[in-house]
């Protein structure tokens, strides 16, 4: 039996691209409905494939992304 992955939350991607995160993640949390950590840890796992993905396609590289941000 195969298992059929999970859909990717896709509904922040042009704030995550953009680097801003909390307007991302207020999105992942009225899409999906779920707590501020929840929709934190999608926002990261999101970035984390986007940033593999499409490396070329952020405004702020990946050692200045999360700058200023404290969670």
């Amino acid at each position: 039996m195969s298992e059929t992955p999970p859909t990717p939350v896709t509904v922040a991607d042009s704030e995550i691209f953009a680097g801003r995160i909390l307007p991302g993640i207020k999105a992942i949390r009225e899409h999906l409905g779920c707590s501020l950590q929840e929709a934190f840890l999608t926002f990261h796992e999101r970035y984390e494939v986007l940033q593999r993905e499409q490396p070329d396609a952020f405004a702020v590289a990946p050692d200045e992304y999360w700058t200023g941000f404290y969670s």
